[in-house]
């Protein structure tokens, strides 16, 4: 179970994780060892899985990213995600209810290669029609 104050600790790492468990202990009024504890626990538990790479705006913003909207046929879930999974531009895969099966995110260096990336999609086996949208920008991002 998560308390307030792990709740409190997991909106700071997720923030900056590489923040210094002494500036995690003032913030939330709590001793370093205390901080300490809780990140282990957390770890140990498989809250916090591990730690990664927040990118910067400029580089962020200079990627073209999209949403690809995915029908799939019946029984080709596993097949279609085997060949997504290759692709280095498709940064996740979600499955998602309504009238697609599955959303893959992509970002590329050039347009030319997103657009590459998906045709290639729409000529895998089992995927039966996407739907794509370009993102312009990002008005909130946690």
């Amino acid at each position: 179970m998560l308390n307030d104050k792990d709740r409190e600790l997991l909106a700071l790492l997720s923030e900056n994780s590489r923040m210094p468990v002494a500036t995690l202990a003032k913030k939330l009024g709590l001793s370093r060892t205390t901080v300490q504890a809780r990140i282990e626990r957390l770890e140990a538990q498989g809250v916090i899985a591990g730690y990664g790479v927040r990118l910067s705006d400029r580089y962020a913003s200079s990627l073209i990213r999209a949403h690809i909207l995915i029908t799939i046929a019946p029984k080709a879930l596993s097949q279609v995600v085997g060949a997504l999974e290759r692709l280095k531009p498709v940064t996740a895969l979600h499955s998602v209810s309504g009238n697609f099966d599955l959303i893959a995110l992509l970002a590329a260096p050039s347009i030319t290669e997103l657009d590459q990336t998906i045709d290639e999609i729409g000529t895998i086996d089992g995927v039966e029609r996407t739907l794509s949208s370009i993102i312009l920008s990002t008005r909130i991002s946690r």
